[in-house]
């Protein structure tokens, strides 16, 4: 069952952002606009660290901050840019295997324990 005031929220999404990801977004909000985002986190999942950075953000925006012309519907930092997908490791970037010694370091082998007196 959708929640009616969440289809009204500033930003599209709101609920299923990660904090980095709305983090660069609320930077082109209002004053307005984030008393209404948190308002609506406060009543809902009221996370400790997205009341910090709304709270922050307000704190800026009511000192003389100007909202950046940030765009609201910018990509979540998890997709990353087109075209890159998966890890950056291949076998031509892995090391080659090696095994260390068993003890010691391989120009300073370990000694047995001999009888101590």
């Amino acid at each position: 069952m959708a929640d009616a005031g969440r289809s009204a929220l500033p930003l599209p999404d709101y609920d299923h952002l990660p904090i980095g990801g709305l983090e660069a977004r609320v930077r082109s909000l209002t004053t307005e606009e984030v008393e209404e985002l948190l308002a609506y986190e406060r009543t809902h999942a009221d996370r400790v660290p997205v009341t910090e950075l709304l709270t922050t953000r307000l704190e800026q925006l009511k000192a003389g901050a100007e909202p950046t012309s940030g765009d609201p519907s910018a990509l979540r930092p998890e997709q990353g840019p087109a075209g890159r997908a998966g890890s950056p490791v291949s076998p031509a970037t892995s090391p080659e295997p090696s095994s260390p010694p068993p003890h010691g370091t391989p120009d300073q082998r370990g000694k047995p324990k001999g009888d101590r007196t």
